[in-house]
């Protein structure tokens, strides 16, 4: 099957999700956004790449930093931002969700930016938009349901290539609630794309999905054991609202048996660095004096998230 998110010429026209993605594709992106962000201080450039452009962030779930994050990335190219609540408007009266599409397309919109419950719903607006002949229309899922969220998996990879430099003696740790993370996914599909020697998986028997080994990943339910000597500690949120059943005892019993701590922390290198895709639950999956220590990268994370959207968004708008 060929991939949708690349044209015949192998470059990107959707961004739909890491896996699959060529490795020539990642780096590019992370090159691109390299340039956007104006070394030492951690700013963010304003740039004309979109100039003229229209980008409309369609967030069918509630998301406060990623739509925040890629409305700032739009302005910083220039582009004219169309924020829509989907839950409060067509979706409620009964339109179809490709109705809502056409109707935007109308409207000559440049770019979607989606996040949906639904996992492939993104790839739903593409084919359609495709089938349709609005192809020139460009689809970036900004997450959907528990399969993918890969602005975020690259925004990780640019921490990491920003703080590590290589990724190919890199040990990684991905803690938590991997079930039901669709950053988990996008992580791991992208460390291993990038060479990353080792992938470790680390939570409770109930959190870890079947199949992690064969994705290359080695899996751990002793987090002392998992965290020994790694360089990447990438913490994931513990999904209150996505879980069913009774797969975790308590948010007390997670943090006993796999928050990070600083007792923890110092077994992994000296220099190893915390991430979290945000928002962290303090107490829960991580201790305040780690969230804020001065191993944890959490807060550049959200900077060079920025810098990675408008990656993206100017590399599908044909710059």
């Amino acid at each position: 099957m060929l991939n949708p998110q690349l044209n015949k010429n192998g470059e990107l026209q959707h961004l739909l999700t890491i896996e699959g993605l060529p490795k020539s594709n990642i780096i590019h992106i992370l090159d691109t956004a390299s340039s956007f962000v104006s070394i030492g201080d951690r700013e963010v450039k304003k740039v004309p790449l979109m100039r003229g452009k229209s980008v409309f962030n369609l967030f069918f779930e509630n998301s406060t930093r990623t739509r925040t994050t890629f409305e700032i990335a739009s302005k910083r190219l220039s582009a004219d931002v169309i924020n829509l609540n989907i839950q409060a408007s067509s979706s409620s009266k009964g339109e179809s969700l490709l109705d809502t599409i056409d109707n935007l397309a109308a409207m000559h919109a440049d770019m979607f930016v989606v996040r949906h419950a639904e996992s492939g719903a993104p790839y739903l607006i593409a084919k359609h938009l495709s089938d349709t002949g609005q192809s020139h229309v460009r689809v970036v899922n900004a997450g959907d349901g528990r399969h993918a969220h890969p602005t975020q998996g690259l925004l990780d990879m640019y921490t990491i290539r920003h703080y590590k430099k290589d990724f190919t003696n890199l040990t990684v740790a991905i803690v938590g609630d991997i079930l039901h993370s669709r950053v988990a996914r996008s992580d791991i599909h992208a460390l291993t794309t990038l060479g990353v020697p080792e992938v470790r998986a680390i939570g409770p028997r109930t959190l870890l999905p079947s199949g992690l080994e064969q994705m290359g990943v080695r899996v751990f339910t002793d987090i002392n054991k998992g965290l020994k000597d790694v360089d990447v500690i990438i913490m994931l949120r513990l999904q209150n609202e996505r879980m069913s059943g009774a797969l975790l005892p308590s948010a007390q019993e997670f943090f006993k048996s796999y928050g990070l701590t600083t007792e923890r922390l110092a077994l992994a290198k000296p220099d190893a660095i915390v991430m979290h895709p945000g928002p962290m639950n303090r107490g829960v999956e991580i201790e305040s004096a780690v969230a804020d220590g001065k191993q944890a990268v959490i807060l550049p994370q959200v900077t060079f998230g920025i810098a990675v959207r408008m990656a993206v968004m100017s590399i599908l708008a044909g710059n």
